[in-house]
């Protein structure tokens, strides 16, 4: 008898950071990997039409990535929250010397740097909301909506 050879799982947080497809966890997501590559900001959403690996259709009915706005938020929020700790644990928060006014003013411009980042981040959490891993991704087909 032979044995079927076991493909390892790839790593599900690696490829949400990485911006891998959520079927296959393999093929890119994003036509250009680096968000801040084009600083003119016109091709940061550009994405291929289906996954180059699996052939899993990304943009999946019209209107899909309304959702991402979340997804987008909430990820503002934790950016938001943790930049506060971290400025609470080493600097510290005072009213009567404005230390607050100079945390909202660098967490500020620390939203507006990470906005390319976490725009695409949104789309591909909000897409694994909705597309799961397929162990057999190259025998199976994919998950189609419309």
């Amino acid at each position: 008898m032979s044995e079927e050879k076991k493909r390892p799982t790839p790593n599900f947080y690696w490829s949400i950071l990485s911006m891998r497809c959520p079927r296959c966890r393999k093929g890119p997501m994003y036509k250009d990997a680096n968000p801040y590559r084009n600083l003119s900001l016109k091709h940061i959403s550009d994405m291929h039409e289906n996954c180059p690996v699996c052939n899993q259709k990304y943009d999946m009915e019209p209107g899909f990535w309304y959702g991402t706005g979340y997804v987008s938020y909430a990820l503002a929020v934790a950016i938001s929250v943790a930049s506060f700790v971290a400025w609470w644990v080493l600097i510290g928060v005072s009213v009567s010397d404005n230390r607050v006014m100079y945390w909202f003013i660098t967490n500020t411009v620390l939203l507006i740097v990470s906005q390319p980042w976490m725009m695409r981040m949104s789309r591909v959490i909000y897409m694994r909301f909705f597309v799961s891993y397929d162990p057999d991704f190259d025998k199976t087909r994919p998950k189609e909506f419309q």
